[in-house]
């Protein structure tokens, strides 16, 4: 099949155009894009494939799709400006700013912690459906009620869906307008950046402009330790249970394969461009200085994780992962940038991050899911043409 690749590259970038052309004819890419700011300055933005596979319409340039995990980097965001504004401390309590927090146990959990992984929430025990996820008083109730798995801060395990939930209410507490995060992301960093991501899908954005996401059908995962392989088919298991237990997950409309537009998932939600995430990312990579981030937050994302007195073992990955502050850090198990860059992977090949070592904003989005947990070889072949480039530069 002859695909066409739209956009540009800046000239000596060429490599990452090639690196895309050949993930549809090597590495069953289907529709997809691809952006990267250096130092302020936008040096590659393509697009190409089909954004329906059913019905082979084109990837177009404005075409937006959801991303998944990916979108808890945007997420984060808004507790990183928070920070910069004074409303926000890491080392703080969360109780602090949300009193009804300190029950069962997570008196002493402090935000940090909670960003990283380590308050042992992966999963809420109360039933939590689409209506209690939609009415954020009534979810706020469930959160504040919910027993750690751990004693908090010995242990880190990936809160899938959870860690969104909970950045959500601390946005909520410490805004003097008490938005949701999807508003306050709209609000303080979409709108003032120019950014087509959202964290909650608008009615104003027509079914047109999204990508319909496709399954490899019979694929099978690449790079998951065969323990969680066989793990992940219980239903007591910790990553069954952050992952699929919750029907809070449930965020895609299963006849369009697009974002639910009356739900705010900010770890799982996200509907945008590649473009949208390289610059964002960009913007905390060169400074922040549209945002008004402060150098303190800005050294706090670039700072290396801090494990737990249990190490970097993910109770619910059953691998070594890290996190702080709301993103993934460089890790075994997810490898990107340097080691002061920060961000975030979704599930089917979606990845964003910000290397402010090398000043790089870095994103990209498909529409072909992929079944790869440290990473799609598709973004780590971007990833390694885009670095090839760094290095010889």
């Amino acid at each position: 099949m002859n695909i066409t690749i739209e956009g540009q590259v800046r000239p000596g970038f060429e490599a990452v155009r090639h690196a895309f052309a050949e993930n549809f004819s090597r590495r069953h890419e289907l529709g997809g894009a691809c952006s990267v700011y250096l130092r302020g300055e936008k040096v590659v933005d393509l697009w190409g494939g089909v954004r329906n596979k059913a019905t082979g319409e084109p990837w177009l340039e404005d075409t937006m799709v959801l991303v998944y995990s990916t979108t808890k980097g945007l997420a984060a965001m808004t507790l990183a400006l928070a920070h910069s504004r004074g409303w926000l401390d890491y080392e703080e309590r969360v109780a602090t700013y949300w009193p009804e927090f300190a029950q069962h146990g997570k008196e002493t959990i402090t935000v940090r912690q909670l960003l990283a992984h380590q308050a042992g929430l992966f999963a809420f025990d109360e039933p939590v459906d689409r209506a209690t996820v939609a009415d954020l008083d009534r979810l706020a109730g469930v959160m504040a009620r919910q027993k750690p798995a751990w004693e908090p801060g010995t242990r880190q395990g990936y809160h899938g869906l959870t860690i969104g939930f909970y950045e959500g209410e601390l946005i909520r507490r410490v805004d003097p307008q008490h938005r949701s995060l999807g508003e306050f992301f709209q609000d303080e960093i979409a709108t003032p950046l120019g950014l087509d991501f959202y964290i909650r899908l608008p009615e104003s954005i027509p079914n047109s402009r999204l990508a319909h996401l496709a399954k490899r059908r019979l694929a099978r995962p690449r790079g998951v330790p065969i323990r969680l392989v066989f793990t992940a088919l219980s239903h007591r298991s910790n990553i069954y249970r952050a992952l699929a237990v919750n029907p809070g997950s449930e965020i895609v409309r299963d006849e369009q394969r697009v974002s639910a537009r009356n739900l705010e998932v900010p770890a799982g939600g996200g509907v945008g461009t590649a473009r949208a995430i390289a610059r964002a990312y960009g913007v905390f990579a060169t400074g922040g200085r549209e945002l008004g981030l402060r150098p303190e937050t800005l050294a706090a994302l670039s700072a290396p994780p801090t494990p737990p007195p249990h190490g970097f073992h993910d109770e619910c990955l059953l691998a070594d992962a890290r996190y702080s502050l709301g993103f993934i850090k460089p890790s075994p198990l997810w490898t990107f940038g340097t080691e002061h860059s920060f961000g975030a992977l979704g599930a089917g090949g979606s990845m964003g991050y910000a290397d402010p070592e090398a000043g790089i904003g870095y994103g990209y989005v498909t529409s072909q899911m992929g079944t790869s947990l440290p990473g799609d070889p598709r973004d780590v072949a971007l990833r390694e043409a885009l670095h090839s480039v760094i290095r010889s530069a």
